[in-house]
């Protein structure tokens, strides 16, 4: 129902029923206020428009109790000339509109409508808010898409398994969020998670932080340093951006994998480790190490279970879920109420890329929660891909879509597609898809 129509004269009642419906609105006509107040609940999804004067309760008191109903419904009040006072006064109070009579058809449209617009804005955001508050605060990578469904299951599958994991996403998509979440539900949570940053630390300390070193190892090295390795013992050793890691450092981590022992520098001690290690990687591994970039000993090691977070282009059906958990969180923490997300923002959240995944998502929520947002993201929209770019990316996204659905069977792909065996190869080629590593995608 778009209008709740309320006048005591049934002459008028019907003439704009007719006028309104004529204007393609769905229109409830109710004789009195009463009436109207028993058909009426919160969240009501339209507007109600309704004359002042009438007989046992008026316009302003029917206004007045909606308003304790649903302090957002929109009410569109019709006054006659010594009426406008009271309408004043409603409007103070918040009512939505007025509209003194006699008032040419128009007026109520373009009154109507955009008040329907607002009404819709609100019913969102209060659903969004509803869905984001009933999200499992402990549910890792929130999302109803059915990839994120999957890859949950397997995280809960392999939590508790004693194996390496390798995990693979782009920047922002939440790979240490997996990793912290994979160490919180095994048994080895008790004990410490660390984590490196392959690509943030220098290659000249890098060595020394893994495996530590002792007192006089090297100049500066004034006394003994427990590396990261070491001090994940009997926990959980995370490596981010392992993909960053030099060939030498490749081949000293790869031995640890092995024989689950480190030598500090500066002493020919061997210490046994007990770790579990999750590496991960913003770029296809594999494809690197086809390039010669990677180790392949090292990456079949890390290969004992594979986890690819999907970017949020490719569960667009997220996007709202995210914004409305992150703007609510944000709110929270800034200690206002979660603003009105209005049209422009949602066209923002509708057709923004979002290149830097869920972070770049949470950092949105966070100016829009300040009322930060705006012009920076309408231009920072249009300096994104270009239409090409756009067009690849959307054509990698549907092969890998098409590959997980039929779990990697080259034919099945095929079919779906319905491009020839030859062209599909050129393409998994040129985007740097693994076809072999959606083989087990729905385990």
């Amino acid at each position: 129902m778009d209008v709740a129509f309320i006048d005591d004269d049934e002459a008028l009642r019907a003439a704009n029923v007719q006028a309104l419906t004529l204007a393609g609105f769905a229109v409830a006509p109710f004789p009195s206020g009463l009436e109207a107040l028993k058909e009426i609940a919160a969240d009501f999804p339209g507007v109600v428009v309704s004359d002042v004067r009438m007989p046992k309760i008026d316009g302003l008191e029917l206004f007045r109790r909606l308003k304790k109903l649903d302090a957002d419904l929109p009410v569109i009040l019709i006054t006659g000339h010594g009426d406008i006072a009271m309408a004043v006064e409603a409007m103070r109070e918040g009512a939505y509109d007025f509209i003194a009579k006699p008032y040419p058809l128009d007026r109520l449209l373009v009154a109507i409508r955009h008040a329907l617009d607002r009404r819709r804005l609100v019913l969102e955001n209060r659903a969004l808010r509803r869905k984001a508050e009933a999200a499992d605060p402990d549910l890792p990578l929130l999302g109803d898409d059915p990839e994120m469904e999957r890859l949950r299951q397997k995280m809960r599958q392999i939590a508790d398994a004693d194996i390496d994991v390798l995990v693979e996403g782009e920047t922002g998509s939440g790979k240490e969020v997996v990793a912290q979440s994979l160490h919180r539900w095994s048994r080895r949570a008790a004990r410490p998670f660390v984590a490196v940053n392959c690509g943030a630390l220098p290659e000249n300390v890098i060595e020394s932080e893994l495996f530590g070193h002792e007192a006089g190892a090297f100049t500066g090295a004034l006394k003994k340093r427990v590396g990261r390795i070491e001090h994940s013992s009997g926990g959980t050793l995370f490596l981010d951006e392992i993909e960053a890691m030099s060939p030498a450092l490749q081949v000293k981590v790869l031995r640890v994998l092995e024989a689950r022992e480190i030598t500090p520098l500066g002493t020919n001690e061997i210490r046994r480790v007990d770790i579990r290690v999750i590496a991960a990687s913003k770029v296809d591994l594999q494809a690197l190490v086809r390039q010669g970039g990677f180790r392949e000993d090292l990456y079949y090691r890390l290969h004992v279970a594979f986890l690819r977070i999907p970017p949020l282009r490719e569960r667009r059906s997220d996007v709202a879920l995210l914004f409305g958990h992150f703007l609510t969180r944000a709110a929270r923490r800034f200690r206002r109420d979660p603003p009105l997300i209005d049209a422009a923002a949602r066209r923002y959240l509708d057709t923004h890329g979002w290149p830097g995944n869920v972070r770049e998502l949470a950092h949105y929520a966070d100016r829009v929660a300040l009322g930060l947002a705006g012009e920076s993201d309408v231009s920072a929209a249009a300096d994104g891909p270009s239409l090409p770019e756009r067009v690849d990316a959307f054509e990698a996204d549907e092969i890998r879509r098409a590959l997980a659905a039929c779990r990697g069977d080259i034919q099945s792909t095929l079919r779906l597609l319905g491009i020839p065996r030859k062209t599909l190869y050129d393409k998994l080629r040129r985007h740097g898809i693994d076809q072999a590593s959606f083989r087990n995608s729905g385990d």
